[in-house]
């Protein structure tokens, strides 16, 4: 009977991997290898969202005190805006939270993916408040209202402060994080909203145009949207398992079939476990003969210094394995025993 040799790989700093043996059903010889690592190690934000959420709490009542004084919309849009960003910090850091618990025999990749939860329930928030806020904004606009300008302009010119602050703690977490990156553009957002606030204060302090307050209202929807889209559309397709944007599918592909002895790869599935790492499991065909764990070692960091892949699971057998997410199975292929179910 042949021999089924699994391998499970770390990379040097934790250690060499340690060989199992297991007996294979008949007919049926292969490899498995798992490696795991981390392509990028996510920030701890703690104290960004601890500090963001104690000043937004703070200048929310403020906006929206002088907002009802002044009498002005935008104002009041702003701080109902800001409020809602108050919420989306909030389950931004639930979900920074609960992806760091570590995983269990009931949750063996953890919780991770309530990064990606978070991430998609801020976007919905904000799409909430854009539908709330163009629905106030054209109730304004049939009976503009005049408003105490020189307040709305010392409010908002507080907010360009703040907002811009609280972006910056989540600048550097944004590029790596998708939730860091909704944080960090929901501040931006409201940074650029204030200042579009303060312009149309001026313009009707200026000229008495009343109704520059709705339709800079109108203007701060837009702004919100534009932001928003992307978010939403990049956590929705993470929450069906996508590839990540970052990763180029065919050239990971490539990168596996460029693997000495490599001579086909199948069932290649790569997507994100949470907003800062990625997992990759697929089944390689080497027809010469079974690697070693120093071949699975050197895949595997290939796949984390190349694509950030840090989980990485790869099978070997000495043919090409077909399954359903391949295309159609064969009668022949069909009929073998299974390695890889879905």
């Amino acid at each position: 009977m042949d021999r089924h040799d699994a391998v499970h790989g770390h990379d040097p700093a934790h250690g060499a991997g340690h060989a199992h043996p297991h007996a294979a059903p008949p007919g049926h010889s292969q490899a498995a290898a798992r490696a795991h690592g981390h392509g990028h190690a996510a920030p701890n934000l703690d104290r960004a969202f601890a500090i963001g959420i104690a000043i937004n709490v703070a200048f929310v009542v403020v906006e929206a005190f002088y907002g009802w004084r002044a009498d002005s919309l935008a104002l009041l849009a702003d701080a109902g805006h800001n409020l809602g960003d108050v919420l989306g910090l909030v389950l931004a850091w639930a979900g920074a939270f609960a992806g760091r618990l570590a995983p269990d025999e009931r949750h063996t990749y953890g919780w991770k993916r309530a990064s990606i939860l978070a991430a998609f329930a801020n976007s919905l928030l904000l799409l909430m408040a854009i539908g709330s806020l163009v629905w106030a904004a054209v109730g304004r606009l049939a009976a503009p209202a005049p408003i105490a300008a020189g307040t709305v302009m010392a409010v908002a010119a507080a907010g360009i402060v703040v907002n811009g602050a609280t972006a910056l703690l989540f600048l550097r977490g944004s590029h790596d994080d998708l939730n860091a990156r909704g944080a960090f553009l929901h501040m931006a957002a409201d940074a650029a909203v204030s200042a579009g606030v303060v312009a149309a204060a001026a313009l009707t302090l200026w000229l008495g145009w009343t109704w520059l307050d709705p339709v800079a209202s109108l203007a701060i929807a837009l702004v919100i949207l534009y932001g928003t889209w992307g978010l939403f559309r990049d956590s929705l397709h993470l929450m069906f398992d996508g590839v990540p944007t970052s990763i180029d599918l065919e050239a990971v592909r490539a990168e596996l079939a460029a693997l000495p002895g490599v001579a086909g790869v199948s069932d290649l599935h790569v997507w994100a476990t949470g907003t800062t790492e990625v997992a990759l499991t697929a089944h390689l065909a080497m027809p010469d003969g079974h690697p070693d764990d120093a071949f699975f070692r050197a895949a595997a960091e290939r796949m984390r210094e190349r694509f950030a892949i840090g989980h990485v699971t790869l099978q070997a057998a000495t043919e090409t394995l077909v399954t359903p997410c391949d295309g159609v199975v064969t009668p022949s292929r069909a009929a073998a025993p299974a390695a890889h179910s879905h």
